[in-house]
């Protein structure tokens, strides 16, 4: 089994993605625009409490460094972490990649009931 990690998931040298986070009723919603961003290249993942989104664009133009005007759109790898603010079902958690928009939808937990234990002798 190979456990090292795909070149484009090392966190050297890596942009750092723009998000929106809110709740919508019974989920919590993040939105990240990923345009150009093939399926393959994107990993997204929860571990406790902290959501992370990883990938990378790619250029495949050779363009010589004194044809450049201005240089402005990030190519390469990326990634961005959130604390979720609201205690989450991760396990049911869904993503969606549609017109370069990355949605990921994560029903929010009810808030447990609070318990009383009784104490005794």
């Amino acid at each position: 089994m190979n456990t090292q990690q795909p070149e484009w998931l090392s966190p050297i040298h890596e942009g750092q993605l723009s998000i929106d986070v809110f709740r919508d009723k019974n989920d919590l919603v993040v939105i990240s625009t990923v345009a150009g961003v093939k399926l393959e290249d994107i990993d997204v993942s929860i571990h406790g409490d902290l959501l992370t989104i990883r990938g990378k664009r790619s250029n495949n133009k050779e363009i010589d460094d004194k044809n450049w005007y201005y240089k402005e759109c990030y190519w390469g790898a990326f990634s961005r972490s959130v604390v979720l603010p609201y205690d989450v079902a991760s396990d049911h958690a869904k993503a969606t990649l549609k017109n370069g928009i990355l949605e990921i939808r994560i029903p929010i937990r009810e808030a447990r009931k609070k318990v009383n234990i009784e104490v005794d002798e």
